[in-house]
C-alpha cells in the first residue's frame, strides 16, 4: 500500500491518470485494440513509481503500490478509451446505435 496517502493521489491519480486519460484517448482515436493499453501502462506505472521513490523517497519495489498504480491507471485508460470510442461510433455509424449499445437493431433482419 502506499506510505502517503496524499502523495498517491496526487502522483498516481492526478498525473498519471492524466497521462493513462490521454494514452487511453490516443489508443481509441486510431482505432488500435484495447490490450495494447497493458502494453503502454506497465511502463507508465514504472514512471509513477519512480516519481514516487525520485521525489518522496518512497520503496521504488513495493509491490502491491505498484499493483494498485497500475490497476488504478488501467482502469482511467480504459474509461478514456470507452468514451472515445463511444463518440466516435455515435458519429461515424449514428445509424447502428440502440438504447441497449452498438448491437444489431431489433428491426433488421440478420444478414
Amino acid at each position: 500500500m502506499p506510505e502517503n496517502l496524499w502523495t498517491f493521489l496526487f502522483l498516481t491519480c492526478v498525473i498519471g491518470g492524466a497521462a493513462a486519460f490521454a494514452t487511453g484517448r490516443a489508443i481509441a482515436l486510431t482505432w488500435r485494440p484495447f490490450w495494447q493499453a497493458l502494453a503502454y501502462m506497465i511502463p507508465l506505472t514504472g514512471a509513477v513509481r519512480f516519481l514516487h521513490y525520485a521525489l518522496f523517497g518512497e520503496d521504488i519495489l513495493a509491490a502491491g503500490a505498484a499493483l494498485l498504480a497500475l490497476l488504478i491507471l488501467l482502469a482511467v485508460a480504459a474509461m478514456a478509451f470507452r468514451l472515445t470510442q463511444a463518440r466516435q461510433m455515435a458519429r461515424q455509424y449514428p445509424f447502428a446505435r440502440t438504447a441497449a449499445g452498438w448491437h444489431a437493431r431489433a428491426d433488421e433482419e440478420p444478414r
